[in-house]
């Protein structure tokens, strides 16, 4: 008998190799499967489109749009899923002197909702007006907007402000001012109808104040509490951003309050914030570094998670509520001298009412665009 022959040696060899080969294809197969379970776990991880809808500018010129509210009901002048937007800087690219909100509608028409003067408003606003990302829309028809304003755009001259009410219809009705109000930066609602818990961060001074409202649902709302909730976070003058400090905002269902704290580059949480009576040190710490850098806008996703613009370099970050980053979109990629791509071009931002997009404004090029 003869023994093997060489092209049956040859045979195994080639069967060795295709089983290796066959082995890392499904490697490889298994870490796709994975990406794409971990992706669908993802809010806005099926988004790769990026839509500019309107520009931001109202006929006299404001610019710096920082404040991004989506209309829940329409009344007077607002539409049900337009989107508000407030203005930072006046036609002089001055911080803290922008006096505008425009209403935007999903098409991109844009239409003046309010211009407030400083002169004419119905009650204290210690130094003036300059609106921040400090804006909620409630379902009663009531607009408020935060104003921590300046006289020369520079943090020198930075006072404390105040919260402006607004009807539907764009005029100023009463003024929240006081100890509590220092430097309203950002805003969200707990909307119960005729009575909400507004939460405010205030960036002069590191707090975050519930003003719990009532009577909403007359002509004449009124404030019936204002508590403290957290403070300790850090805050800072900052030639370019003004000021630095606690900023964006976001109620999740079980009634955690997120916190973008861009002075410690991380979101904290407050925990039962529509009830608790004493304050939280500093909020307890969700998600820190990572992607995240200098945290400025904050949003809740549908699916829970926590949604960041970055204003040091252009880019969104999904976070869960456990702390783990699972997601990175580029918003902006603008070159930036000295900086990265990006770097202080995004603000404030909303999730599309129907979940399929994410709302968000570019401070670079005065636009109201739209993630899907």
């Amino acid at each position: 008998m003869r023994g093997p022959q060489r092209p049956a040696m040859a045979g195994g060899k080639a069967s060795r190799r295709t089983l290796i080969v066959l082995s890392l294809a499904l490697v490889a197969v298994a870490l796709l499967a994975q990406s794409a379970a971990a992706d669908s776990g993802s809010f806005i991880g099926s988004f790769t489109h990026i839509d500019s809808i309107a520009s931001t500018v109202p006929a006299n010129g404001d610019v710096n749009p920082y404040g991004v509210e989506v209309v829940p009901a329409s009344k007077g002048s607002l539409t049900k899923g337009d989107v508000l937007v407030s203005n930072f800087n006046n036609s002089g690219n001055a911080q803290g002197t922008g006096t505008t909100i425009v209403e935007i509608s999903p098409g991109g028409a844009l239409t003046l909702f309010a211009a407030l003067d400083p002169n004419a408003l119905p009650g204290d606003c210690p130094g003036g007006i300059g609106l921040t990302t400090a804006l909620t829309v409630l379902k009663s028809g009531w607009v408020i907007v935060g104003s921590l304003p300046t006289t020369d755009g520079t943090s020198a001259t930075a006072r404390a402000g105040c919260l402006i009410v607004l009807n539907s219809k764009g005029k100023p009705v009463m003024t929240i001012s006081g100890p509590k109000i220092n430097g309203p930066w950002d805003s969200t609602a707990l909307d119960r109808g005729n009575n909400a818990e507004l939460f405010v961060t205030n960036v002069l001074d590191g707090t975050v104040v519930r003003v719990d409202l009532t009577h909403l649902a007359s002509d004449a709302p009124r404030v019936w509490s204002e508590t403290t909730i957290a403070n300790g976070f850090g805050h800072h003058a900052d030639p370019a951003a003004l000021e630095v400090g606690p900023t964006g905002l976001g109620l999740s269902r079980n009634g955690t309050l997120y916190v973008a704290d861009s002075a410690a580059n991380r979101i904290a949480s407050i925990g039962d914030a529509a009830d608790r009576k004493s304050k939280s040190w500093e909020g307890k710490t969700v998600s820190t570094g990572g992607s995240l850098n200098d945290p400025l806008g904050l949003a809740v996703a549908p699916n829970g998670d926590i949604l960041t613009t970055n204003g040091g370099d252009g880019n969104l970050v999904e976070t869960t509520p456990v702390g783990k980053q699972i997601a990175v979109k580029t918003l902006d990629d603008t070159p930036v001298q000295g900086a990265p791509n990006g770097n202080g071009t995004l603000f404030g931002l909303a999730v599309r009412p129907d979940g399929s997009g994410i709302y968000f404004v570019d401070d670079g090029s005065n636009t109201f665009d739209l993630l899907h």
